[in-house]
C-alpha cells in the first residue's frame, strides 16, 4: 500500500507529460509544473488528445478520463508542489538545471516528500547532492512514451535511505509499473545499451547505408522491436538524444555513446523529429505518441 497521494511532476515536456499520465491515471491527485504556461498549455491538448484516443479504443471510459483530467493539473508556481508527497522531476538532462529544480522545490516541499528523478544517464548521488535532502531521493527512469510502458529503472543514491526508497518502490506498484532495481550506474541498464545502439543507426543513416524507413523496417522485423530506432529518435527528440548522449559519454568515454555529427547538424536545422514535425521523418500535428 503506497503512503503516497499526491503526486508532482517537474517539468511538462514529452517525458513529464507522460508520467503525470500514468500517475493520474493511477488514481493519485497530481500536480505537474512548469516555468512556461505555454509548454503546461501544449501538454494538457496533448493529455487530452491521448486520453480521447484511449477512450476510442475502450481502454478508458468517457467518465474514468474525466476523473484523470480533474486529478491532473498545471502550475507555474513552484509552491504549489509543497503539498506532494513524492516530486518527480523531468527536466532535460543537466546537472545544474536540476540542482537548481530540486533546491528551489526543496524549499517549499515538508521534510517528509520524497524527490524523484527521472534521469537516463546522470547520477542519483550527484542529483541528490544539490537537493538539499540527499537521502529522500531515488532514481525513478521511466521509459518512453511513459503513459504505453511499463518498466520504471528504480536506483538508489549512495546516501539514499532504505525508508525512502521503499517508500518510492511501493509507490511505483501502485502506479501500475514495473521497478527493476539499478545501481547507480551510468545509463542504468536501458540507455546503457540503447544509445551506443540508436547511434549506430543514426551512424548508418549518415554513411548512406539505408534509409531511416528501411532500417527501422529491419530491426522491427529481425530484432521483433514494435519500434524502430530512428522512430524512436523522433518520439525522443533529437535534442534530448543530444544532451543523454553527451551525458552517457562523458560517464563512459564509450566512442559508440558519443554523439554522431548528423544529429548536430539536424538540430542546427531544426529537425527535432515530432515536436517540430520534422526529423528522421515527417510529422503533422505533434500529437502524443499512442492512446
Amino acid at each position: 500500500m503506497s503512503e503516497i497521494a499526491i503526486v508532482g511532476v517537474a517539468g511538462s515536456g514529452t517525458m513529464g507529460a507522460g508520467i503525470a499520465i500514468v500517475a493520474a491515471r493511477a488514481g493519485f491527485r497530481t500536480i505537474v509544473y512548469d516555468t512556461q504556461q505555454e509548454a503546461l498549455a501544449r501538454a494538457r491538448r496533448q493529455t487530452e488528445g491521448f486520453l480521447a484516443k484511449s477512450v476510442e479504443r475502450k481502454k478508458l471510459t468517457a467518465e474514468q478520463v474525466e476523473k484523470i483530467l480533474r486529478d491532473l493539473t498545471g502550475t507555474t508556481d513552484v509552491d504549489a508542489l509543497s503539498a506532494c508527497d513524492i516530486v518527480i522531476e523531468a527536466v532535460y538532462e543537466n546537472l545544474k538545471v536540476k540542482h537548481e529544480l530540486l533546491a528551489a522545490v526543496n524549499r517549499v516541499c515538508p521534510p517528509h516528500t520524497i524527490f524523484a528523478s527521472n534521469t537516463s544517464t546522470l547520477s542519483i548521488t550527484e542529483i541528490a547532492a544539490g537537493s538539499g535532502r540527499d537521502d529522500r531521493v531515488v532514481g525513478m527512469h521511466f521509459c518512453l512514451p511513459a503513459q504505453l510502458m511499463k518498466l520504471v529503472e528504480m536506483s538508489p543514491g549512495i546516501k539514499t535511505s532504505e525508508e525512502s526508497f521503499g517508500k518510492a518502490w511501493e509507490f511505483c506498484k501502485a502506479l501500475g509499473q514495473t521497478p527493476v532495481r539499478t545501481k547507480d550506474h551510468p545509463g542504468f541498464i536501458l540507455n546503457y545499451f540503447l544509445i551506443p545502439f540508436n547511434n549506430d543507426a543514426i551512424r548508418l543513416v549518415e554513411a548512406g547505408v539505408a534509409e531511416p524507413a528501411d532500417i527501422d523496417r529491419a530491426i522491427k522485423a529481425g530484432l521483433g522491436y514494435p519500434m524502430g530506432p530512428l522512430e524512436l529518435l523522433d518520439l525522443v527528440g533529437l535534442d534530448t538524444h543530444f544532451l543523454v548522449s553527451e551525458a552517457l559519454f562523458a560517464a563512459t568515454h564509450d566512442p559508440r555513446a558519443a554523439v554522431p555529427p548528423l544529429v548536430k547538424r539536424m538540430i542546427a536545422a531544426g529537425h527535432l523529429g515530432r515536436k517540430t514535425g520534422q526529423g528522421f521523418y515527417a510529422h503533422k500535428g505533434g500529437a502524443m505518441f499512442g492512446g
